[in-house]
């Protein structure tokens, strides 16, 4: 991948996922570059439940392998890409890259939309955001509960609000659906689906403390508080994963 005259981003490729070796800091500012540069695209940031999930959905693996730049949103992917002597410099969450993004964004005066959430959430979310960067353009909020319906009416306040960044936490795969299905309609420059990171953002939902999140065990933090939603996702995925990471360790290791 690579950005105008920029030099290309070097990319990973983990089982059945590419990722490009992008720090946080390095993210925020290839996003801002292709702003300047008019150059639309859209992220993913994927963790192992996503990954795997690609794995059963074909829509959804064609449209993170179509996305401008794919990050790594999870620890264990960090350790696996580097105990296959692949080089991924670090996590970068989907919250952490929020909060970067609009304190970018209120530098540079590009417009944020945040689409997604109950609209108590996306509301306070906003505020907490307006409040934290002065200054930060919030071209448009809106909840993400609607029918298909209202989808096309979504797709056309977007537009109209002038919006260069669109962030979208509905959950994996109805957010990817719904960016790709309306893309041309969007006219937004850049957008990034971001799961559910609109309830930690706000305050609602409490996110793992810092050294939880460097043993990779945040997914475990997440199980605690959502058992029954994410009790039997998180054992197949994770088993899932493992496997088939152990295995291509096995390979490697024969080669």
């Amino acid at each position: 991948m690579s950005v105008g005259t920029q030099a290309p981003v070097p990319s990973v490729q983990l089982l059945n996922g590419r990722f490009d070796a992008l720090t946080l800091a390095e993210t925020v500012d290839l996003v801002s570059r292709r702003i300047h540069a008019g150059e639309r695209g859209y992220l993913c940031t994927v963790n192992v439940a996503i990954l795997m999930m690609m794995r059963q959905d074909e829509r959804l693996q064609r449209f993170v392998d179509r996305a401008a730049i794919v990050v790594a949103d999870g620890q264990p992917l960090i350790w696996s890409a580097r105990m296959l002597s692949r080089h991924l410099p670090e996590r970068v969450a989907g919250v952490d890259l929020v909060d970067r993004l609009c304190a970018r964004a209120a530098r540079e005066g590009f417009g944020v939309y945040l689409l997604g959430a109950h609209r108590t959430v996306v509301d306070k979310l906003a505020d907490r955001l307006a409040q934290k960067y002065p200054g930060l353009i919030l071209s448009g909020v809106a909840d993400g509960y609607f029918g298909p319906a209202e989808a096309e009416g979504r797709a056309r306040a977007v537009a109209a609000s002038g919006a260069k960044i669109l962030v979208v936490a509905m959950g994996v795969p109805r957010q990817e659906h719904f960016i790709e299905e309306y893309w041309d309609r969007l006219s937004v420059p850049f957008a990034l689906g971001v799961g559910g990171s609109f309830d930690v953002m706000a305050g609602l939902r409490a996110r793992a403390p810092e050294i939880i999140q460097r043993v990779g065990m945040e997914w475990f933090f997440r199980f605690v508080q959502e058992p029954r939603r994410l009790g039997r996702r998180y054992l197949a995925t994770n088993t899932e994963f493992l496997y088939l990471i152990s295995r291509e360790l096995l390979a490697a290791r024969r080669r």
